[in-house]
Parts: structure tokens; sequence; C-alpha cells
């Protein structure tokens, strides 16, 4: 792993209270298995074990009965916050959770609980590219196919200029405040925000990208399975 040299340390929030029906499973994307674990387990992991992550807020679904039955071998705090109908309530009361342990211009990292095969060394990266930035940032990978918009009939309309385009991914990192704002302004306007950037646009800020390695895919559809599985091993093996 590349050599640490800045001294900022995060907490980071892994909203994992969603359903996953793409997945057409028989329970939550994130409690299948993976390499003989789950995959939120792997996902745990992968940000524990990084050294400057200091513990980590789960968002959990009321009565998820999964996530009772795991046995997390890990050595850092770990929290569970209650999960809301929507990944920005479930940041947010991850976020309220985190009130009571940091300041409110603390580091925070939102993960995909779906996103197993982060490398530390896109945390890395992000902990020195981010820690003096005005806003913070997020992961995300630049986009290289070419790229069609359609109409409701899926007829081509237009080719869209790729200069500039990127694939928005995880960890997105934002001062807890700040965000905690972010999410309570868009949640009172009734705007529907996607990922923690697009709250942060929403309010006037604008976050920077860090790009990240594209073994860093979010598993959503079954075949991402077995494409999850072949990441691992690879990174094993470096």
């Amino acid at each position: 792993m590349d050599q640490i040299v800045t001294n900022q340390s995060v907490w980071a929030i892994v909203p994992a209270a969603g359903t996953g029906m793409r997945m057409q499973a028989d329970k939550p994307k994130q409690y299948l298995e993976l390499e003989g674990k789950t995959v939120i387990e792997h996902t745990l992991q992968r940000l524990a074990s990084h050294p400057k992550i200091k513990g980590i807020v789960v968002a959990i679904a009321k009565d998820d009965p999964w996530w009772p039955q795991l046995s997390l071998e890990i050595d850092k705090p770990i929290h569970v916050a209650e999960g809301g109908a929507s990944r920005a309530d479930s940041v947010l009361n991850s976020l309220t959770e985190l009130d009571n342990i940091v300041d409110d211009d603390y580091w925070v990292l939102v993960h995909d609980a779906a996103r197993p095969c982060l490398r530390h060394q896109d945390i890395t990266c992000m902990l020195k590219t981010l820690s003096d930035h005005p806003v913070g940032g997020i992961l995300g990978i630049p986009v290289n196919d070419t790229v069609k918009r359609t109409n409701s009939d899926q007829t081509i309309t237009a080719t869209v200029e790729r200069q500039g385009l990127w694939r928005a991914s995880t960890p997105q990192m934002f001062r807890l405040q700040a965000l905690k704002q972010a999410l309570q302004t868009a949640k009172k306007q009734q705007l529907t925000v996607t990922d923690e950037a697009s709250a942060m646009e929403l309010v006037g800020l604008q976050p920077m990208m860090v790009e990240g390695h594209s073994d860093n895919i979010k598993i959503t559809v079954p075949q991402d399975l077995a494409l999850a599985s072949l990441f691992l091993q690879q990174q094993r093996g470096t």
C-alpha cells in the first residue's frame, strides 16, 4: 500500500438497508455469499482494515433478520443506525449517530455496502487528495465508452460527448455537518438525491472527482457476483 502522508483520520458510513430487487435473490444482495463470506462482511473488512479509518456506522433496516447473524471479525468500533426509506435517509441517520462521536468538521467516507472490492490504495488516494479540499469529493471512473442518448422507445437521439464524463462511485468523502445539512436541505425541499455528491451540488457546492480503479464494482445483478469473486482473487495476488 502507498505510504500515507496525511494525518487525517475518518469514519466510514455504510448504508445497508436496501433490498436489492434486481438481484432476484431470497435476501438483500449485501447478505449474499461471496468467497466464503457475505458481501457486506468483505466491504466492512476492507474499510476497517485501512489504518486511517477509525470506525464504521452501518445503517440497517429496522427488521433486518440477517445482520444479527453475522460474526464480524473487526477490531474497530461498529455502530448501527436505523436505515431509512431511501439511501439519503440512511446516511442522514448515520450522520446523526456520528454527531455523538466526532466533531462537526470530521471527514466521513460514505461507501456502498455492495462494493466489496474497494482497494486500500483508492482510500489512501482520496485522503491525500481531499484532506485540504474545501468541500470534499468522490471516487469515480472516466467514461471510455461511446455514450448514446435515447428516447422512450430506445431510439438513439444523440451521441453524447464523453469528454469530462465520469461514472460516480464510492466512497464519497465530505465533512460531517456539511453533508448532514445538504441532505436535510434536499429532504426539506423534497428533492431526490442518488448520492451524497448530488446533495452537496444542490446547495451550491462543487465536490472534486478522484480517479479510482475500475474493479471497485457495485454488485447489482446476479452476474456481478462472479465478477466480484474474480476481482477479489486477483487482488489477493497483488
